[in-house]
């Protein structure tokens, strides 16, 4: 059992900053796949941002790329979504995931996410 918990969301203006952050209590954390998702109302959740194990490679939605970076701590059962440059319809739940099992690329079905944290709140004001 992997519990997931978010943070750092908020009210930001259009073209603010915001860092969310994702702990997992899980003594094996870098064996877990990490991921990024979001929903917004009345929309389906959609994959943001997905980092390996070791975090050497990342991978991101076209909708984000160039403003948006995923990283993460292992040292610290932390994964990061750096949000830079942000639009209002960047608002949505945040939602962090993860994928217990090794895959080739980096998952961007949420199907293949096996947990998943309760969201945090990003709301962009134009």
């Amino acid at each position: 059992q992997v519990l997931l918990a978010e943070s750092g969301g908020g009210l930001v203006q259009a073209g603010g900053s915001l860092r969310l952050s994702c702990v997992a209590s899980v003594r094996t954390f870098d064996r877990y796949s990490m991921g990024w998702f979001r929903q917004a109302p009345g929309k389906e959740r959609e994959f943001v941002a997905g980092i390996s194990r070791s975090g050497d490679s990342t991978y991101y939605a076209d909708a984000v790329k160039g403003r948006f970076i995923i990283s993460r701590d292992n040292a610290v059962n932390t994964v990061f979504l750096q949000m830079k440059s942000l639009k209002p319809e960047d608002t949505a739940v945040y939602f962090c995931a993860a994928d217990p099992q090794w895959r080739i690329s980096i998952p961007q079905n949420l199907r293949d996410y096996h947990y998943w944290g309760q969201g945090t709140q990003v709301t962009v004001s134009s």
